[in-house]
Formats: structure tokens, sequence, C-alpha cells
């Protein structure tokens, strides 16, 4: 293992967890598929391959960003915004409608698609990180800081929410985070937040009177969502996704049914991704559920740990954006399936079935890796990690860093 670790540089605790990860989808996908096959045809070897095809590009997706330098990330926040918003542009023209949303573009010859709110996703923490670089002097301007800072997540956040308003939610919530650690000022955040709630209740209440604008096409989509969790008794037909995920996770008590012999996820929709977690649980227990959410938290750790490290705010910001990210989708599909949350349609990061939102968590990891691997060379390791001089590097490091993101500040 430490022979061909020595390829992959940055963090080795993130690779493996990482390689662990996906390596594992590849036995759940198979076993969790067959509600997939009930519904749309095929085999679960004809999902296994799609889902091996996206793997593979992941992990080299992975690998080819921790190679990049950092600072290449700074420089190309701007285009990857705007490539952002054309791209969700592009999607509320054009998009391929699965279960009534509109979220998916088709990728013409290949047959697969992808979520460009996957893409909006990195590309406004890419933003938001360099723009709180940018405006650090400046946060307490409405004019010349704030609102700078701000429009960028109205704008994607705004083209995200009609469709997908868990992602926007999510999304919304780590731009304010990313805020707060940034120190920008709370009274500032609060009058964002009122307003933003404000804004949403007006966009619900022209939708309700005029609904021949379509404003909000999946309106009552969340409304029956959460009905039907506040009212379980009364909506048990409603409910019944939610009632057998509940009883997946009974089913599998301590150590589960074992894998491929669960019962319950061919009755549970998206058990492969919105419902991963409990189709998790059925096959390999609450013991290794305890053990998936410690790999999740390690994860968190390790990134929160490289963006402390960092001499750049603007690789803090970063780090602390994925890292909350990864953290958000994990937990909403956790808090989905033990009904805690209503149903929404965020899976398992690095582990459920999926496509575009596999290769932007490895992309976004392998931006975490590029600032891990920029920090080793600063303090001077070589290939196995040894120290190869007493500090020099470590100095000179930390110099050329601070010197190449304040020429890109300014």
């Amino acid at each position: 293992m430490r022979e061909y670790l020595k390829y992959l540089k940055g963090d080795r605790v993130i690779w493996i967890i990482t390689l662990i990860m996906l390596a594992f989808s590849l036995v759940s996908v198979y076993s969790f598929v067959p509600i997939l096959v009930k519904m749309d045809g095929g085999t679960p070897l004809k999902y296994l391959f799609k889902h091996l095809v996206y793997v593979v590009i992941a992990f080299f997706a992975m690998y080819w960003i921790h190679r990049r330098d950092p600072k290449y990330f700074y420089r190309i926040s701007k285009f990857a915004y705007y490539i952002a918003i054309c791209l969700l542009i592009f999607t509320f023209f054009f998009a391929t409608r699965v279960n009534d949303a509109g979220r998916w573009i088709q990728i013409p010859f290949v047959g697969l698609t992808f979520q460009s709110s996957d893409f909006a996703k990195l590309a406004l923490i890419l933003t938001v990180a360099k723009m709180l670089v940018k405006k650090k002097d400046l946060l307490n301007n409405w004019k010349e800081g704030f609102w700078p800072l701000m429009i960028p997540v109205f704008v994607i956040c705004g083209l995200i929410v009609k469709d997908n308003f868990s992602t926007a939610a999510i999304l919304f919530f780590i731009c304010l985070v990313m805020m707060f650690v940034g120190k920008v000022p709370f009274g500032k955040l609060s009058i964002v937040i009122g307003s933003g709630i404000g804004v949403l209740l007006i966009v619900v209440g022209i939708h309700v009177a005029v609904p021949q604008l379509n404003l909000l096409p999946r309106y009552e989509t969340w409304m029956n969502r959460i009905v039907n969790m506040s009212d379980k008794e009364n909506n048990i037909m409603a409910n019944a996704q939610a009632k057998n995920a509940q009883l997946a996770i009974y089913n599998g008590k301590i150590f589960g049914q074992g894998v491929g012999d669960g019962k319950l996820k061919e009755y549970i929709p998206e058990a492969y991704a919105d419902f991963y977690y409990s189709s998790f649980v059925e096959e390999f227990g609450s013991v290794s559920a305890v053990f998936l959410t410690l790999l999740y938290l390690i994860l968190l750790y390790r990134i929160f740990k490289i963006g402390l490290q960092a001499e750049s705010l603007f690789e803090t910001y970063l780090c602390i954006g994925i890292g909350v990210l990864l953290l958000m989708q994990a937990s909403v599909n956790m808090l989905v399936c033990t009904g805690t949350f209503p149903v929404t349609g965020q899976n398992m990061p690095l582990l459920a079935m999926g496509g575009s939102a596999l290769i932007m968590t490895c992309v976004a990891l392998g931006v975490v890796q590029s600032i891990a691997n920029k920090q080793n060379k600063d303090r001077g390791e070589d290939e196995d990690g040894a120290f190869v001089d007493n500090g020099n590097s470590l100095k000179k490091g930390k110099t050329e860093t601070a010197n190449v993101y304040e020429r890109y500040e300014n």
C-alpha cells in the first residue's frame, strides 16, 4: 500500500478513505439497484459498469487536480463562476427531466448525464473564498465589500432553487458559514438571512396567487413532503417510501442482513442514492453505520486540519467550504432515511451511485489534496513524507505563498 501511496500526494488519510469508499461503492451499488432494474430494466451488471466508468473518471479527476498548484484555483474561480451560470441557464431551458425535476444535462453520444448544480456548488465555494480574501478589509462596507460578496451567492442559489430547493438551501448555508469564518459582521449576515426568508415568502405568495407563472414548479412536491412528514399517521401511503426506509434501518439491526440479502431496498425508490443510508444499514447493520459516520468525521477533520494549516486565507476558506459541503450532504441523507428530515434529493458522497455528484466530490477532494501537497512541499518533505531539510524549505514556502497570493489579491 505504501508503495502505491507514494504516487498520491497530499494527505494520505484522505486518500485511503476516498479509495475505500470508491471501492465499496461498487459493491453497494451492485447490491442496491434491484429497484432500478425493476423500474427501468437492464441488469445489475449494466448499472455496475456505468458506475465503474464514473468511479474511474472521478479518481483520475482527483489525481489530476491534486497535482495542480492551489494558486490556479484562485485564478480560475471567476471563470468557473461564469461557466456555472451558463450551465444552470442552459439546464433551465434544455434540461433532461427526471422525477418531474429538470436538473440534468444530457451529454451527447455517450448516454450519460451531468447535474449542473454539482459543478455550481464547487464554483460558488471557490468564488466566495476568493471574494472573502479580496474584500477582507471592506466587509463593513455594504457597497464595496458586502454586496459584491453576496451577489454571486444570490445568483447561483437563485438559479438552483427552482428545481432543487435542498441543494440551494445547503449551498446558501455553506456560504454563510464561510462568511462567518471570514469575519463578515454578524449583523449583516442576520439581515441577509431575514431578507432571504422574506424574498422566498414573496415568491411563494406570487406562485400561489398566480400559479400560471409557474415560478416554483416543484412547490407542490415540497409542500407535500413537509405535510407528509408532520402528519405521518394520516398520510400512510404518501409516506410509504420514507416508512420503508426506516423499516430497512430497523431490519438491519446490529450486524445487518448481509450483502445482497436486504429485502426492503427493493421497495425504496432511489435506494442506491437518496435513500442510500437505509439500504446500507439494512445490509451492513448499525455497527457498520457507526463506522461509516466515523469515516466522514475523520474526513472532515483532515480537511479542516489542512485548511487551518494553510498559509493563505483563500485556501483556509476553500477547505472549510468543501468540508462543510461533504458533511451536510452525508448528514441530510442520514436524517432523511431516519425520518428526521423531509424527503429530499441528497445522496451519500463517494458512495451513492451517480455521475456528476461523484466526479465533483472527487474534484473537490482533489483541490483539498492540492493544498495539502503544497503544504508538504513547503515543509520540505520528500516523496515518502520524510523531511529533507531543517526548516529552510518551510520558511521559503511560507514566503513564496504569501507573495503569490498577495500579487493575485491585489
